[in-house]
């Protein structure tokens, strides 16, 4: 991916980059987070924890910054993400935070990012 792609996704709103994350994972079959002795996590305004992920590494690295300082980007097998990620983030009453940014993110049910994820799945 060159600059002026990296510049034309950050600067889209959440919802398209929500989408172009959802494209991006299904087509390189991985999803990245932020890692450092453990996996980074947010907190949204009503106290729940929330765990960022990526479409790739670029991306959470660029916003590996004031509480994730010093994390470093780290991929998920897609499959793994599904079978194994999900249903416990589910269990454990967590929300995936969606290619967040400096302003925003999508935050979802984890039932929706899966039914979204398999959907683009079924594509190829």
């Amino acid at each position: 991916m060159n600059l002026r792609e990296f510049e034309a996704v950050i600067s889209q709103p959440a919802v398209i980059r929500y989408e172009y994350f959802i494209k991006k994972t299904a087509d390189y079959e991985e999803v990245w987070g932020l890692y450092n002795v453990g996996w980074a996590t947010a907190q949204d305004d009503m106290g729940n924890t929330l765990i960022p992920f990526f479409p790739n590494a670029k991306f959470a690295e660029t916003f590996a910054k004031k509480e994730w300082e010093g994390f470093r980007a780290k991929s998920i097998d897609l499959v793994h993400f599904l079978e194994k990620w999900l249903p416990g983030m589910k269990s454990d009453g967590i929300k995936p935070s969606i290619f967040p940014t400096n302003t925003d993110s999508v935050v979802l049910e984890v039932d929706t990012l899966r039914e979204a994820l398999e959907a683009e799945l079924e594509k190829y």
